[in-house]
């Protein structure tokens, strides 16, 4: 018998990359709330938009964990390439007639596509690179960080497509754009054959009790642990205080730039604008590659840790920071940097937990945390800062986060009653 070809890995990180910066355009929707508002939304109706697209992005997730063993990982990514470009391209045709359809195509109907294929390249990214998990999750997912910063520019500075085509024709152009990447990126979504791995790499051995990969727990299995709990909570805690940041970014240290520093509205806006659209959106691509290298060298639970403790100091500091240029600066790239690495620590340490195997269904559950932390953090901080107490908010987010690490550090692996009597 001939020996089966196997296609070079290397393709699955190029279409993996081409799918996530697609799927980044949930995060560019700052670019399009200004205009929306000169055409008369309010303040509330655009984050209407950007809720639904959150809440159906998570939820779907779970779905789409359930769809991958029935028709596959190519199918599955395709299908969300389709439903989202569908959804900005019928968005984009009414743009400028009726809020509700708009909320229905980009945030529902654009949400859940992006929920349908956001799992597949980080399933298939495992099963191809056992050797390098946290490494090429890092990469796969950094393109969802970066790619919201290429639809904003594109959109504004870069491209200037909202002043030369308007805000609809735009949609309609994105929707295009996002069907066509996830089409091709998704060509290459496939998993390795039965029994395959990387030449020279042999997986770790085995042992009783322990499941750090080598035992596979289904999803029914996995949410009857306390394990499963545990890191729920700490990716709420941690991608909570991520997702306030991203809302409160230009508004807080706009209010604090003025006050400390004596800026004029203008300039603290252009220095806001700078820390969230720059150091924050690079160091939260960054922080997902870097964060993932770190973790296949030190362990996923130990760059938890880490991560969580820093972040919560940070974010405590951040209340002092913003009313200075270079602090704010700083800490927008280490709040940046610290969100980003949920995206690669998560999905590994719930493959390192719970086994690879099912890490496409796992996933979605342990994603649902990213769901209610988006709901959670922005209304916090939405709250106390109609309240004038934006500080307060940083300091709520930062000892949860160090709640988050307390929570970390007693976290052990799961024991499977199989496992023991093997």
């Amino acid at each position: 018998m001939p020996e089966e070809k196997v296609m070079n890995r290397y393709l699955v990180v190029v279409g993996a990359v081409l799918i996530q910066l697609a799927l980044g355009a949930i995060y560019a929707w700052s670019v399009f709330t200004s205009p929306l508002k000169e055409a008369g939304w309010s303040n509330s109706d655009t984050q209407y938009v950007f809720s639904a697209g959150l809440a159906f992005f998570a939820v779907v997730m779970v779905l789409a964990g359930r769809l991958m063993p029935k028709i596959g990982p190519r199918k599955l990514a395709i299908s969300g390439g389709i439903v989202l470009g569908l959804g900005y391209l019928f968005g984009g045709l009414v743009g400028g007639i009726s809020k509700p359809l708009v909320i229905l195509f980009i945030g529902v109907i654009g949400g859940s596509g992006i929920g349908l294929a956001y799992v597949v390249p980080i399933a298939v990214c495992m099963r191809w690179f056992p050797d390098k998990k946290g490494l090429i999750t890092g990469i796969a997912v950094a393109g969802f960080g970066f790619g919201a910063m290429l639809w904003v520019k594109l959109a504004s500075e870069w491209g200037g497509l909202i002043a030369t085509y308007g805000l609809s024709n735009t949609f309609a152009i994105y929707g295009v754009i996002f069907f066509v990447m996830v089409i091709i990126g998704g060509i290459w979504m496939v998993f390795p054959p039965a029994g395959w791995k990387p030449a020279g790499w042999e997986p770790p051995a085995p042992q009783a009790g322990k499941a750090c990969g080598a035992v596979d727990f289904s999803c029914s299995e996995m949410l009857k642990t306390g394990q499963f709990f545990m890191i729920f909570i700490i990716f709420v805690f941690s991608a909570g205080a991520g997702l306030m940041t991203i809302g409160l970014m230009k508004l807080f240290p706009t209010k604090a730039l003025m006050a400390q520093s004596g800026m004029s509205e203008a300039a603290a806006k252009a220095v806001a604008g700078t820390a969230m659209a720059v150091f924050y959106s690079l160091a939260n691509g960054l922080g997902r590659i870097v964060w993932g290298i770190i973790s296949d060298k030190i362990g996923r639970k130990l760059s938890i840790i880490i991560m969580t403790t820093t972040q919560g100091i940070f974010m405590i500091l951040f209340q002092w920071f913003a009313g200075t240029t270079g602090l704010l600066y700083l800490g927008a790239t280490m709040i940046g940097f610290n969100f980003g690495g949920n995206f690669s620590l998560f999905p590994t340490i719930c493959a390192d937990t719970f086994g690879a195997k099912y890490i496409g269904q796992n996933y979605g559950w342990v994603f649902l945390a990213y769901g209610i932390g988006g709901i959670f953090g922005p209304i916090l901080g939405g709250k106390l800062g109609d309240l004038g107490n934006f500080p307060l908010a940083f300091t709520i987010c930062g000892v949860l986060c160090l709640a988050a690490a307390g929570i970390s550090a007693m976290l052990k692996p799961p024991i499977k009653k199989e496992a023991i009597a093997s």
